[in-house]
């Protein structure tokens, strides 16, 4: 058994203070019981953090306004009937507003739809959740995720405009392949 001082949490994986929680250095009685899950906190900006020229905690920075980004999801899977899937792209297309078009095969499906996040990773993290999280609500089939395209506004309209950037949507609905 290793003994750790007074007031210091014993390193992870330690044997010392097995099964109680570690005395407080102030005396007092712990805050939480052993196995209670902290709360979260949250921490001060750093002496490095600089907010910009006349910048307030009122006023957001321009990287942390919202932006869309354009999202094309692809999922695919066992064969499903047909008229199922329409349904299922439907309900999830009535749940969801958002959704511009979803095209659909026995097999496969795309999704095309706009995020408002803050920045990529959010706007990724939303589009990797949603298939999952609606497929129970909207009886879609059990497919996974095999494609995920998100580009910013001004990417697709570039794309657009080039004539190169993904096929405009068909008209929005939900639509066979």
């Amino acid at each position: 058994m290793r003994r750790v001082r007074p007031g210091v949490a014993a390193p992870r994986g330690s044997t010392a203070g097995a099964g109680r929680a570690p005395a407080p250095s102030d005396g007092k009685a712990p805050s939480r019981a052993p196995g209670e899950e902290r709360a979260l906190t949250s921490v001060a900006a750093g002496d490095r953090y600089r907010p910009a020229q006349g910048e307030g905690p009122e006023r957001a920075r321009p990287e942390e306004l919202p932006r869309l980004w354009h999202v094309t999801l692809s999922v695919s899977g066992e064969e499903a009937p047909l008229r199922e899937v329409r349904r299922a792209l439907e309900q999830l297309a009535h749940d969801h507003p958002f959704l511009l078009t979803s095209r659909y095969a026995v097999d496969h499906a795309e999704i095309r739809y706009w995020e408002e996040a803050r920045d990529l990773h959010d706007a990724a993290a939303v589009a990797l959740r949603l298939w999952g999280e609606h497929r129970q609500t909207a009886g879609l089939p059990p497919w996974e995720i095999v494609g995920l395209e998100v580009i910013d506004r001004q990417t697709y309209h570039q794309r657009i405009a080039e004539g190169y950037g993904p096929a405009p949507a068909t008209p929005v609905g939900v639509h066979p392949f």
